[in-house]
């Protein structure tokens, strides 16, 4: 399929604000996988797009933190090691499946997504005792890794969750965490995608670059200001893509309903 510059453009800006908010409280795909399948991009192939687009932002953000002193590496090296097993394992799975029924789940798990979004809780700045050990945050890690590897959208927002309830870090240096866990997830799926071919490159690219401009200004933000006040705006965006979706009288989902 062809793509013209202004669907490209018009990705591109998807990216860097996808990127911008995904740096500040993680969700960022809720905006770019329904904005390529609403492009014309076949449900694997977004998210396989998504990938190389996510890999290089959240890498850059994830540069961006480590440089000022906020993450740890020694601490997150096997957590690092089971994001990669899982994201690696949820790729995989996900070349497995019809893409007819990908198309009909994927608004669903959108709208998932979005309450999620709606109804979790605020996170506390400060840190806290850890209420796990390695072998439990190992575990965690593995299991949002997997999901991030099969779909992706909310990855970042549950790493973080999960390191602020569970692993007693403070916000922000959640979310620094965050960015390097999520960068190795997507670093394995993408790898996982390229192998199978699923990457649509002449997109990817532009989003990639659009994407690390995003996370930088968001990393940036998040540093300064912390990620509060971008729920709504993520909320609304991610419901009214998945609304585009639903719109084609092909989809799946659609059809089911008879609406």
């Amino acid at each position: 399929m062809d793509y013209g510059l202004d669907i490209i453009a018009l990705l591109a800006g998807v990216a860097f604000i996808a990127g911008f908010i995904d740096a500040l409280a993680g969700g960022g795909g809720l905006l770019t996988i329904p904005a390529l399948m609403a492009a014309g991009v076949s449900p694997v192939s977004a998210i396989a797009t998504n990938k190389l687009q996510g890999t290089f932002g959240t890498g850059s953000a994830f540069l961006a933190f480590a440089r000022k002193g906020h993450i740890d590496f020694q601490r997150f090296r096997w957590p690092a090691i089971g994001a990669m097993i899982g994201a690696g394992a949820g790729s995989y799975v996900l070349q497995l499946i019809d893409s007819g029924f990908l198309a009909g789940f994927i608004p669903v798990l959108l709208i998932a997504m979005a309450i999620y979004f709606l109804a979790a809780p605020d996170m506390s700045d400060v840190d806290r005792h850890s209420r796990v050990g390695m072998a439990g945050l190992f575990a965690i890690v593995a299991t949002i890794g997997f999901y991030d590897g099969f779909f992706g959208p909310g990855t970042g927002s549950f790493f973080t969750t999960a390191l602020v309830a569970l692993g007693g870090l403070g916000l922000v240096r959640a979310i620094a965490h965050t960015k390097f866990l999520n960068f190795c997830t997507n670093m394995m799926s993408l790898l996982v995608m390229i192998a199978g071919g699923k990457v649509v490159w002449i997109i990817g690219l532009p989003m990639a670059l659009a994407s690390i401009l995003g996370n930088q200004a968001g990393a940036h933000t998040a540093m300064r200001f912390g990620g509060k006040g971008v729920r709504p705006v993520l909320v609304v965006m991610s419901l009214a893509l998945t609304v585009k979706l639903l719109s084609d009288p092909a989809n799946p989902l659609r059809m089911m309903l008879h609406f």
